[in-house]
């Protein structure tokens, strides 16, 4: 079951930043040798992130891959998925869709990335509410930047 919840509210509503922020977070988990699920709600944007996790930043580099049969926590430390979850357990799910992930209660952790665009501001808060729900209490990091 997830022990954490963390929402980090970034100002501004560009996806691109939001997805950016989600990059940093995911290095991060990273270069701490954990185990990241990203979800998203479509292959479309599995696609597109796939891309960008590639060219965030110059200086970084995330073995990443799309989530597939033969997909290995020891081959690749960052998966990417629309449609399942890893046999073996993530220790961090990075939620990017609309609605709560695959596999939740299978994560140590879970980080939610909000920003001010309607639609997914209204979508974070009823994932607030139905981590809280299952008894789970989210910590929220308020005016975060991307790319800070």
């Amino acid at each position: 079951m997830v022990a954490r919840a963390e929402f980090f509210v970034l100002e501004g509503s560009d996806q691109r930043a939001r997805w950016r922020f989600a990059c940093q977070e995911i290095e991060k988990a990273f270069n701490a040798e954990e185990r990241v699920l990203v979800w998203f709600d479509s292959d479309t944007e599995v696609a597109a992130f796939d891309e960008l996790l590639w060219t965030f930043a110059d200086r970084s580099f995330v073995p990443h891959e799309r989530l597939g049969q033969e997909s290995s926590w020891e081959e690749t430390p960052v998966l990417l998925s629309a449609t399942g979850v890893p046999a073996t357990p993530p220790q961090l799910i990075v939620n990017l869709a609309a609605g709560l992930p695959d596999g939740l209660e299978l994560a140590v952790r879970v980080v939610e990335i909000i920003d001010s665009d309607p639609g997914r501001r209204q979508a974070g808060r009823l994932r607030y509410k139905q981590y809280r729900e299952r008894g789970i209490e989210p910590v929220t990091h308020k005016s975060a930047v991307a790319g800070a």
